[in-house]
């Protein structure tokens, strides 16, 4: 008798948390069964890719470190000649 108490209230909150996050559950397999199904779709389509007079990008090689440019630290520079060189130029008298 003392086991069906524990397995009503038990069995009353199951069915509340089944019920609560019913929808966020459905949907949930609804997208994994979606992922799983959908087929990728083919990267050469049609009779293109058999033709040998079908014109492709050339290769071309580019190096992966292009524009760079060193980063070491340097000495500081005076920070008045900084400050004039971007501050903006002063206005003349009339304007």
């Amino acid at each position: 008798m003392s086991k069906q108490f524990w397995l009503r209230p038990a069995a009353a909150m199951l069915r509340s948390i089944l019920w609560r996050y019913r929808l966020p559950a459905v949907l949930a397999v609804a997208f994994l069964i979606e992922g799983c199904a959908a087929t990728p779709p083919r990267p050469f389509d049609g009779d293109k890719v058999s033709d040998p007079d079908f014109r492709v990008p050339p290769a071309a090689y580019r190096p992966v470190l292009g524009d760079y440019s060193s980063q070491r630290p340097v000495e500081p520079l005076p920070w008045r000649e900084r400050n004039d060189r971007v501050a903006p130029a002063p206005k003349k008298d009339g304007q």
